[in-house]
């Protein structure tokens, strides 16, 4: 199928904007190609070091004839999405053995659950901890000891900083290993029923406890469709997975094969065969472009329009909210999965999953079918889903034509709307993105009184108290990358949400970041420039009235223009200290705005 037009306008787009860079990051990695195999060159002392913790694996590690792969790992056990990873490098190193190779773990990363600490104090760290796993992914690929790595990350920020760190290892072939969603336990709907009823006062801690726990209740990731499991969505669409493997769940037959199957294919695209598959050329434009594109024909987490540009700048790819929202306008949204449907991603899996998107969107143009991936077949592997067949073997039949759940998963010709849930907003507030696809129609275009705050536990109080019992638009303001972090917003939602269910007309207007659960209640995020610093949300005054319309793109205080101009900034809060926020004030002060990936690391780098 002929690619769309506006795809191919888009992807030039991005090609000519990112002329320099990715001509700078390609002769990069061109002059760690050149310079060969590492480890031969190493001193006998470097290589005893690299050497010494391993036992079994010596003697062939010291003859220096097979590849040994990197594997950089985010495990902990506090973590469900994680803790399925604590085996994983004992069998790896098996499967390598298996395919004549070696395998060592090259360092751990940090990782973090935004589900933890949602609304806390150590959300201020979360989108910083994304540079901090990229610096420690360098820091494990530093030793130059590796001719390939595997990258065990599956949730929000570990994914993306995994690969901006591995990125610029780009020589090497590299592939992500992630471990699969929990099975399904108490409804996400019935879940965020319960939260609403407890900001009402309805429903005890004991009652809200139980029902979070009936849904978070094993090894795996959360199943809604939030930022994690947007982050499988898109792996699939670069490349990056052994095909299917984003949703296959932990301690099954099929997620081990698949797991193996990732160590034999790094063997076989390495430097020295005849298939070499760096990471660097896989990452490219199309494969930016396929990622943002299977993004928004899901309804995918708001978070990748900070996460998926810091990637791309990684590999000398620019990409900014122009190309999403042009994207939008003609990507077909093609699945209903929780918090944009009632279904699961277990039951998105099971309805055709990934898999099937991806053959649609190939089959009506609207993907480059021609991008390169780590799999042999190109991106058409994607569209296909593993099993284990009847010679307990794996395998990727074709799919059915037809969707295996309509009311979760549909084809190109009858999707749930034309286009994607996602625009850019634009006015004398500064530029935002807003999600739409879990938004009414009728609630696209809010026009109402504001409320200014700049914390959280301010909002939840005011809520308390009654005074949001109107028509309103939520400002939650200084909560931009250097202000605080950027932290995730998304405790907003229940009290924000029980005052649109008694039809009120409600709005959140913010510099900071919604969940990748974001939802039924528009949100314009992400505003640039941000309020510290001289962002106009800083003007705004409790009672200006503010228009958001994600039908023509606006974002107004519709204050007189001459008063505008006159007005004061509000101060900005006293900068925060406990649970280790102050050592991150250099990230603080260093980072770039949203639309650039909200990065100091990238932005120090001038990449």
């Amino acid at each position: 199928m002929t690619l769309h037009p506006e795809i191919a306008a888009v992807t030039d787009r991005i090609i000519d904007r990112s002329k320099e860079k990715r001509a700078a990051y390609l002769a990069l990695i061109q002059r760690e190609r050149e310079s060969g195999n590492d480890r031969p060159k190493l001193g006998c002392a470097n290589l005893a070091h690299a050497y010494a913790g391993t036992d079994e694996q010596r003697e062939r590690l010291t003859a220096g004839r097979s590849m040994n792969i990197g594997i950089v790992t985010s495990y902990n056990d506090m973590l469900s999405a994680h803790a399925v990873y604590y085996r994983y490098p004992e069998q790896m190193k098996l499967w390598a053995i298996e395919a004549g190779a070696t395998a060592q773990v090259a360092g751990g990363v940090p990782a973090m659950c935004d589900g933890v600490t949602q609304g806390y104090q150590g959300m201020e760290l979360s989108l910083f901890s994304r540079d901090t796993i990229a610096m420690g992914t360098a820091i494990a690929l530093s030793h130059r000891t590796f001719e390939g790595a595997a990258l065990l990350g599956i949730c929000d920020k570990i994914v993306p900083g995994l690969l901006m760190g591995a990125l610029r290892f780009g020589h090497l072939p590299m592939l992500l290993v992630p471990g699969g969603p929990m099975r399904s336990g108490l409804p996400n709907k019935e879940k965020a029923a319960v939260r609403e009823r407890y900001a009402e006062g309805k429903a005890s801690r004991e009652e809200l406890l139980e029902a979070e726990i009936s849904a978070y209740h094993s090894k795996g990731t959360c199943t809604f469709y939030g930022t994690a499991n947007s982050n499988q969505m898109m792996m699939e669409a670069m490349g990056l997975h052994i095909p299917g493997a984003a949703f296959a769940n932990p301690g099954t037959k099929l997620r081990q094969e698949l797991t193996r199957a990732a160590v034999h294919r790094l063997t076989e695209i390495g430097w020295n065969g005849d298939d070499y598959r760096p990471l660097g050329h896989v990452v490219d434009e199309r494969a930016v472009v396929n990622a943002a594109i299977a993004l928004l024909a899901t309804g995918g987490s708001t978070n990748h329009l900070i996460h998926l540009p810091a990637i791309a700048r990684a590999a000398g790819v620019v990409i900014d909210w122009e190309d999403f929202d042009r994207l939008s306008r003609i990507i077909p949204l093609l699945t209903r999965v929780y918090p944009n449907g009632s279904a699961d991603v277990n039951g998105f899996e099971d309805a055709g999953g990934p898999a099937f998107v991806i053959r649609e969107l190939l089959r009506g143009g609207l993907m480059h079918a021609d991008a390169l991936t780590i799999a042999k077949d190109g991106m058409a592997a994607y569209g296909r889903k593993p099993v284990i067949d009847e010679s307990d073997s794996l395998a990727w039949p074709e799919l059915p034509a037809t969707s295996g759940d309509t009311s979760i998963v549909r084809t190109i010709e009858e999707p749930f709307s034309e286009e994607g849930g996602f625009r850019i907003l634009a006015g004398n507030l500064g530029r935002a993105c807003i999600k739409v696809s879990a938004v009414e129609r009728d609630r696209w275009t809010i026009e109402a009184p504001c409320r200014v705050f700049s914390d959280q536990q301010e909002v939840q109080d005011a809520f308390r108290a009654g005074e949001l019992d109107r028509d309103v638009v939520v400002v939650m303001r200084f909560q931009g990358p250097r202000a605080n972090g950027m932290p995730e917003l998304h405790k907003l939602t229940p009290p924000l949400g029980v005052l649109q269910n008694k039809g009120f007309r409600v709005a959140l207007v913010t510099d900071g970041r919604m969940s990748g659960a974001s939802g039924k209640v528009p949100a314009a995020i992400h505003i640039s420039p941000e309020a510290l610093g001289g962002g106009p949300l800083g003007k705004l005054r409790d009672g200006d009235i503010i228009k958001l319309c994600a039908e023509e793109g606006i974002l107004e205080a519709l204050v007189d223009p001459a008063e505008w101009a006159a007005r004061d900034h509000a101060a900005p809060p006293p900068p925060a200290i406990g649970t280790g926020r102050e050592l991150f004030a250099m990230m603080r002060i260093g980072a770039c705005e949203a639309e650039l990936g909200g990065s100091a690391m990238l932005a120090a780098a001038e990449l």
